[in-house]
């Protein structure tokens, strides 16, 4: 099955090309192949572009990404790395929207860290144990060679560790920043903050927790 292009020329002399859907079909007598027109999209220049995306992007459905990638060139193609994108985009686009890149990145100014490096650590080991859980140390090697995530190509065991160091250094902080952004969406005053930290798990009260400060 193929995408068939034909031409007419008018009595003006110019061209019309036509664009259909067709395969190859062997006369039952002859042998000789022809082309039997499965449907036809009209003029290759009113053709609704859109709707030959969709028919790509469902058969595409079907195939690996490089056997997609190698349909859609004539000419060689070397696929050199293929990464998973969809999950963790969407956890990063809700990350963001209840503040809590902004509040590490915030909380991470004036001390000796990047913050935004930092942020971007802390999000990838998130997205690990949300998505493929594991070990701290087995999200290195899931962030450099299994997903694509946004400004994180990758980071080292020490990256990793100097961010969840300062994570449970600011822990308070951090946490106030992120209840502030987000306890108008619900309306309620917090009374338990559950914490499951690199660290340690447990239940914090707001009477005798540093997070007490955070209560709103």
């Amino acid at each position: 099955m193929y995408l068939r292009e034909t031409k007419r020329r008018n009595r003006d002399g110019s061209t019309v090309s036509y664009l259909q859907l067709a395969h190859s079909e062997r006369h039952p007598v002859t042998g000789v192949p022809s082309a039997k027109v499965i449907h036809n999209f009209g003029r290759a220049d009113t053709v609704d572009r859109d709707a030959l995306a969709r028919l790509v992007g469902s058969i595409s459905r079907f195939l690996d990404p490089e056997q997609a990638i190698a349909a859609a060139h004539t000419g060689d193609i070397e696929v050199l790395d293929s990464r998973r994108f969809g999950g963790a985009w969407v956890l990063d686009q809700l990350w963001e929207r209840l503040g809590v890149g902004a509040a590490l990145r915030g909380v991470a100014e004036g001390r000796r860290i990047d913050g935004g490096a930092a942020e971007r650590v802390l999000f990838a080991l998130v997205a690990q144990r949300a998505l493929e859980p594991g070990s701290k140390l087995a999200a290195t090697r899931w962030v450099a060679e299994r997903v694509a995530i946004a400004d994180c190509p990758g980071f080292s065991d020490d990256c990793a560790y100097a961010a969840m160091d300062f994570l449970l250094d600011a822990l308070g902080e951090i946490a106030g920043r992120i209840f502030g952004s987000v306890a108008h969406l619900l309306n309620l005053d917090v009374d338990i903050v559950f914490i499951d930290s690199p660290a340690n798990r447990g239940v914090c009260s707001a009477a005798g927790c540093p997070l007490a400060a955070s209560r709103l």
